[in-house]
């Protein structure tokens, strides 16, 4: 009896490590400076992410800006979440950029495994078909709890 074996659909060569506590910790624009080959394969002009750093009170923050929009990751005390806001800063920086292709960037995993990897919604539907556990499927991160967008 032979069983039939699904194909993996995806190339981990072309998987992205990232790492949420590295992105929350005042890390986005490097993250996203260290994509930039990847990302300019699918679009020209990547846009400028800027950094907003305080450092003058006894409580830092940290928020980032891309086109227009502004993403809180820290302040004022309020650290708890840090890594999912930067994750979700960070995955939506991109995608928004991607929006008149067909590709995303798909996140894998989360916390110090977080990874993400371009994929279209097809080759994500079948890596999906191809990964037998949930939590290994692709994922576009959201900032609702408490999966924040991860399949469970």
């Amino acid at each position: 009896m032979t069983m039939a074996v699904k194909k993996l659909a995806l190339n981990y060569d072309e998987f992205i490590p990232l790492d949420a506590e590295e992105l929350a910790e005042r890390g986005i624009a490097r993250a996203y400076e260290q994509l930039g080959p990847a990302l300019r394969k699918h679009i020209t002009v990547p846009a400028e992410v800027q950094e907003k750093i305080d450092h003058a009170n006894n409580s830092p923050s940290y928020s980032v800006s891309c086109l227009g929009k502004d993403y809180f990751i820290y302040g004022e005390g309020d650290h708890q979440e840090s890594w999912v806001r930067a994750t979700f800063a960070f995955f939506d920086i991109i995608n928004r950029q991607l929006a008149d292709t067909p590709y995303r960037l798909f996140a894998f995993n989360g916390g110090n495994e977080l990874g993400g990897m371009f994929l279209t919604s097809e080759q994500a539907e079948k890596a999906r078909e191809s990964l037998a556990h949930k939590t290994d499927w692709p994922y576009l991160p959201e900032l609702q709890s408490p999966w924040y967008g991860q399949f469970h």
